[in-house]
């Protein structure tokens, strides 16, 4: 049980007890022999005042004066090197804990950079998922844009069909005309011989002939108003060709209009994959970076298995020490 104080007398009382049991009267002797009370100051200054008080009441011989002197200054310098020791393992202990919280810091360093990198890869990841879906829907309007076309170009097909329906229409109409003109003509020639030949006969059937002449006029009123009728007709169809013509011009603009929209679209696939090329290149860098980091974080790791290491022979050194120390004491 620890005491509230000491004295000389208490001092001088542990002295004698040590030294009755053979024991070296050592500074930490006596203390631990006071119950780990009193400083080492007070204890030695108490020592220095007994042995004064033991040489000058009690002279002995010169040789165990000599002996006692001795035994004081190996006292001191153990006790000494007990101190320098406790200090250069307090200063280890200090300069280990600084290496520690240093190689902690890097961790923490390195795990906050690998965290920041993974976030970095995420945002890749998420940046190229949307370029792949943005490029997804680009081909889904290409499809469409291609499958418009293509019913642009039926319709287009279906149009030149009908334009070469009408071209035929009006080569027939035209046909027809002229023949009807032929015919016309040859009647008129024929017509123009039988009235010469009338008037070369008598006189009497001239009635006859104006007769016919009016019935043949009567048909070619006819065959005129038939030959207006077609002339209408054939004016109608080249109308018509026109507006087709003009319809067919449309298409064919707006076709190249669709032919300049795809061309856009295929540039735009094209960027889209250059961009996704760029991304996975960007995505392989990040891997590999996360690997180096994965590899210095485990290199910290083993630096920090390390140090506990050394500590734990630290600990056990120091603890070797301290029983030596004891022993020491003890003897």
């Amino acid at each position: 049980m620890a005491r509230g104080g000491i004295n000389k007398a208490v001092v001088l009382e542990a002295r004698n007890a040590l030294l009755a049991r053979g024991r070296n009267p050592s500074i930490d002797a006596l203390r631990v022999e006071m119950g780990n009370t009193g400083s080492r100051t007070t204890i030695q200054r108490y020592m220095k005042e007994i042995e004064a008080a033991s040489m000058g009441g009690d002279p002995r011989e010169p040789t165990q004066r000599f002996s006692d002197e001795l035994t004081n200054l190996v006292s001191r310098l153990l006790e000494r090197m007990t101190e320098e020791s406790g200090a250069a393992i307090t200063d280890a202990q200090a300069m280990f804990d600084q290496q520690k919280a240093d190689l902690e810091q890097q961790l923490s360093v390195s795990q906050a950079h690998f965290v920041s990198l993974q976030r970095q890869f995420d945002s890749q990841r998420s940046a190229l998922e949307a370029q792949t879906a943005e490029l997804q829907t680009s081909q889904t309007s290409l499809q469409a844009e291609l499958t418009r076309n293509a019913r642009l170009s039926q319709s287009c097909g279906d149009l030149e069909l009908r334009v070469q329906e009408k071209d035929e229409q009006i080569r027939s109409l035209e046909e027809k005309h002229l023949h009807s003109r032929d015919a016309l003509e040859h009647y008129r020639n024929a017509v123009k011989e039988q009235r010469e030949q009338e008037q070369q006969r008598h006189e009497g059937q001239v009635q006859q002939v104006q007769v016919e002449l009016r019935q043949l006029q009567q048909t070619l009123m006819l065959k005129q108003d038939e030959l207006t009728r077609l002339n209408r007709d054939n004016e109608r169809l080249l109308g018509e060709s026109r507006h087709q013509a003009k319809t067919i011009v449309i298409q064919e603009d707006a076709m190249q209009r669709q032919a300049g929209e795809i061309n856009a679209l295929k540039t735009t696939v094209n960027k889209a994959e250059g961009a996704k090329e760029m991304l996975q290149e960007q995505v392989g860098l990040l891997r590999e970076e996360a690997k180096r980091l994965e590899g210095e974080v485990g290199a910290a790791n083993e630096q920090v298995t390390g140090i506990n290491r050394q500590l734990a022979e630290s600990s056990s050194e120091l603890a070797q020490l301290q029983r030596n120390m004891n022993q020491s004491g003890g003897t």
